[in-house]
């Protein structure tokens, strides 16, 4: 799994891994299961025995407004939904999957979270008895309302902090110590399972008292995937950007974009900065803007630069290619080498200007390079600007 620069660093799970996860840790969920055929959705209502939610697994809101939640009554009833929803087009994001639960009656709605408060450098429980709702608008809206406590890392979440959480969110005494057993689960699958965040959202009450997490988003932290061999079958190949799963099959830090600039630079900051530099230049030009970002790290030869070429050339929105890289550990000369060498492995491929900008380590030998080379397709430009300019300028 790749555990450098800036690209898929995090996983967000689909609602039914999530739930699985959950329930793999003792969270009380609801029966249910996942479905990739009308056939298999039918035969998981059939087993729950009454009415189910049919719900889109999609990794973006709005999936009730658009169609993907449904509600059916009997097996033949949650085939059809599941017939209806299978394929929808959600925001952009193809339904392949449904799941398949046992509908509640809802009671009283709760939200309960642990996450990664990076403004803080520490870790934050956050919880509230006015749940159902986005908790931005809540904590917009009426932020006394969503109580937000630091745990520290060292210590994590027993039941005593549980109930500092539970009582600072104000929940009610008939549900007390059911969410503070669910908040130390809850802070279970957390660390054990590297999240940055485990949200429940709603945490119901059931008109009979028992309290149940409805639905829930886990983000793990990739970073820590050499521990976890297991959460490699957790990423779906299905959703994922093509381009995006071929960068990730040669090891790119890669992240496709809305544009039509391409961007390779060498240092996450420095790509982040390529990014924007582009996107103001691109002002001028009709609003062009970056087309991805990848960072390339310290190693720059032939292969990886034909690699990241091969990757961002292949996107039919991309119209210019900017090569921007400060000569470090790895030198200008090196660099230089490198694209030359990677115009070469492509050959006919390689149909798209590229501008380059080199500084830093022997820059002045790997504009050399670039020079005797004199690849039609290469434009050198001394300036950070001046080469955001041009490639934009050549993308518009």
């Amino acid at each position: 799994m790749v555990t450098g620069g800036l690209r898929c660093l995090i996983v967000d799970l689909f609602e039914y891994q999530a739930r699985d996860l959950l329930a793999s840790h003792g969270v009380p969920v609801l029966p249910g299961g996942v479905a990739e055929t009308p056939e298999q959705a039918e035969a998981i209502a059939r087993e729950i025995g009454q009415t189910v939610v049919v719900k889109a697994q999609v990794k973006t809101g709005g999936r009730g407004k658009a169609g993907g939640v449904k509600l059916a009554d009997n097996a033949e009833d949650a085939k059809a939904r599941a017939q209806d929803i299978l394929g929808l087009d959600i925001k952009g994001h193809i339904t392949h999957r449904v799941m398949v639960a046992q509908a509640s009656d809802i009671a009283e709605e709760y939200y309960f979270s642990y996450l990664l408060d990076r403004s803080n450098r520490t870790f934050l429980a956050m919880a509230s008895v006015e749940g159902g709702m986005e908790i931005e608008q809540l904590a917009v809206e009426r932020p006394e309302a969503l109580a937000r406590i630091p745990v520290d890392a060292s210590k994590g979440v027993d039941s005593a902090k549980a109930a500092e959480i539970v009582d600072a969110a104000g929940f009610a005494p008939e549900v007390r110590d059911q969410v503070i057993a669910i908040a130390v689960q809850l802070w279970d699958v957390f660390a054990k399972e590297d999240a940055t965040l485990v949200e429940v959202n709603p945490l119901a009450k059931a008109p009979d008292g028992t309290v149940l997490a409805l639905d829930a988003k886990v983000t793990l932290d990739e970073n820590a995937g050499f521990r976890h061999a297991e959460h490699a079958a957790l990423e779906d190949a299905a959703a994922a950007d093509p381009l995006e799963a071929r960068a990730k099959e040669k090891d790119l830090n890669y992240v496709k974009l809305e544009g039509q600039v391409g961007i390779i630079g060498n240092g996450a900051g420095l790509v982040m900065s390529t990014l924007d530099v582009v996107a103001y230049a691109g002002e001028e030009f009709g609003g062009v803007k970056p087309a991805n970002f990848l960072d390339i790290g310290g190693g720059a030869s032939a292969e990886v630069m034909a690699n990241g070429l091969e990757i961002i050339l292949s996107d039919p929105a991309v119209k210019s290619v900017f090569v921007n890289v400060f000569g470090g550990i790895t030198a200008c000369d090196a660099v230089a080498n490198g694209i030359v060498s990677a115009l070469s492995i492509l050959g006919d491929e390689a149909t798209k200007p590229l501008v380059v900008r080199l500084d830093g380590n022997n820059v002045e030998e790997g504009r050399r390079i670039l020079a005797e080379a004199n690849h039609p397709l290469v434009t050198v430009v001394d300036t950070m600007d001046g080469a955001a300019r041009r490639a934009a300028e050549l993308a518009a």
